[in-house]
């Protein structure tokens, strides 16, 4: 028998409409029009001028022949461009790429190759970098060039094209495009291809609507919170926090460079309730001198998504006014889609109790539907235990469409009906995901397995450590072992007899490194540690 509620009650455009975050924009400028959207050095700008220079973006794209497939790239800073093209480019049916600014001319160029990049904007300081990458590069794209008032390096003449006079060109009024589906591309992101040519990771619009109200939900940003920018807009699109403000009709407090003093000027003058960033972040703003800190009259919340903090860290934060919470994801799930959820009882806790709780990246936002550590050849859920190891893998609206032009890659990565993130972790019986390491960062020592994040979690506890990075080093009976990359804390000594000792001290004799190296550990531009150079780096070595 058919179903009788699904008869003759079609979808139709009285009852449904394409999901897009697009549409937070329109409803902002609608509702709060005076409502200061963007702070930028001494620049204010409402939610009115936001949605009607987004507009102009999109006509002026539009008259040069951009529309649906197309693709738009930005090779931009934290300024209002940025986050006028996340809301512009889609408006007009193209797809937005985010270029990565630190980023070498070829790998530039390979992206613009590979996702057909039509139109470019760039600001003035990565001119230089974007000419060298074009002069690699097969696609010849119009090129316009943003002048950030706050950028206060001598500036180059150069030919391209200025995006406020491409601007101006464009209609405030334009009646931009919704998606015909909601399953359209919204934005087109690169993985960092440490082992080939990175894969362009496909968002859609449906996706981008749920994560960015997921972000408000999991953070509880209150309605005209104000958001600092520390966390790079053009990594997984700034983890949709450029659509969540206009959801909660908060305020984008723009930042061009990531430096301590303007941070905490920002934190103080603009009253600042959440940002997001790496754990270098947190480092950096509380290593500044005192004469560069502010006190703050309110409880900040910072985010952040990459190595778990060490404890001192954390507790540092925490005596300057931050309460900081732990997000986990990938570009493959528009950045983070997993909460480390607080207890209100764990705060009653010992210190190291609170902290061995917060290293673990948690439980899914209400907007992923499912999310587990599986045996990877069985697809069957790991024991509940805290020990047993598997895949973290991810299923739901929150993951990507698949990767540009790569049927295999995509294929794989969707192998059994489930995302597969190529991180290894255990599920806790409470239900509470820990990453141990990627898969291709365990280390196999006379057949037992060993987490590097295991062996950093103890290195971090030492007070003289301040950045640990472990990986694989060959070993001439074991096969491999652990070697250890450190980076000691300002004021602080320690060598490796001393490290040794103290590994241990609390961990078992094979997982305690071979090696320690003291260097300064290789970072990406968005904090993340380099383990494929270190990798390089350790194979010269033998135990």
């Amino acid at each position: 028998m058919a179903n009788p509620y699904n008869t003759d009650l079609d979808r139709n455009p009285a009852n449904f409409q394409p999901l897009t975050p697009l549409t937070f924009l329109e409803r902002a400028a609608s509702v709060f029009p005076e409502h200061v959207a963007i702070i930028h050095g001494s620049l204010r700008r409402s939610y009115a001028q936001f949605y009607a220079r987004s507009r102009q973006l999109a006509s002026a794209l539009a008259q040069a022949g951009m529309g649906p497939g197309d693709t738009v790239s930005a090779l931009l800073a934290n300024t209002p461009a940025m986050l006028e093209c996340h809301y512009g480019v889609p408006m007009c049916g193209a797809v937005l790429h985010s270029v990565n600014t630190r980023l070498d001319p070829a790998v530039i160029a390979f992206q613009l190759d590979h996702a057909m990049a039509r139109v470019v904007i760039v600001d003035r300081e990565f001119m230089p970098l974007m000419r060298q990458a074009l002069a690699l590069a097969t696609v010849a794209p119009q090129l316009i060039q943003y002048d950030d008032p706050e950028y206060d390096a001598p500036r180059s003449p150069d030919p391209a094209e200025d995006y406020e006079a491409f601007l101006t060109a464009g209609d405030p009024d334009f009646p931009w495009l919704m998606p015909e589906d909601e399953w359209d591309a919204i934005s087109i992101n690169y993985t960092s291809g440490t082992t080939g040519n990175p894969k362009g990771v496909v968002s859609h619009h449906r996706g981008a609507y749920l994560l960015a109200q997921g972000n408000a939900l999991t953070t509880s940003m209150q309605k005209h919170a104000v958001y600092l920018w520390t966390l790079p807009m053009f990594h997984c699109n700034g983890w949709s926090f450029p659509w969540t403000l206009s959801a909660i009709v908060g305020t984008h407090v723009c930042l061009r460079q990531v430096r301590a003093e303007p941070i905490w000027t920002a934190l103080a003058d603009h009253g600042v309730t959440h940002l997001c960033g790496a754990p270098i972040v947190m480092s950096l703003m509380i290593s500044a001198p005192e004469s560069a800190r502010r006190a703050l009259d309110r409880r900040v919340q910072f985010f952040t998504a990459a190595a778990p903090p060490p404890e001192t860290l954390l507790a540092d934060m925490r005596a300057a006014g931050f309460d900081v919470t732990h997000l986990y994801g990938l570009t493959e799930t528009y950045g983070p889609a997993v909460v480390n959820d607080w207890h209100d009882s764990w705060s009653s806790l010992p210190a190291g109790a609170q902290a061995a709780l917060k290293a673990r990246q948690g439980v899914r936002y209400l907007t992923l539907e499912q999310l587990d550590v599986l045996d990877p050849e069985t697809l069957r859920p790991v024991p509940r235990d805290g020990q047993t190891l598997g895949e973290v893998m991810f299923r739901g609206n929150v993951v990507m469409k698949g990767y540009f032009c790569n049927p295999k890659a995509t294929a794989e990565a969707f192998a059994g009906g489930w995302f597969h993130s190529g991180d290894l972790g255990v599920m806790h019986p409470n239900g509470y995901l820990q990453l141990k390491d990627r898969s291709k960062d365990i280390i196999i020592s006379g057949g037992e397995n060993i987490s590097s994040i295991e062996v950093e979690e103890a290195l971090y506890r030492h007070p003289a450590v301040a950045v640990a990075a472990v990986v694989a080093m060959p070993h001439a009976r074991w096969g491999e072992t652990p070697c250890a990359f450190v980076e000691l804390a300002d004021g602080r000594a320690a060598d490796a007899e001393e490290l040794r000792a103290w590994c241990r001290r609390h961990l078992a004799a094979y997982k305690v490194p071979g090696k320690f190296v003291f260097t300064t550990v290789p970072r990406t531009s968005t904090g993340k540690i380099q383990k494929f150079a270190l990798r390089e780096v350790a194979r010269t070595f033998e135990v």
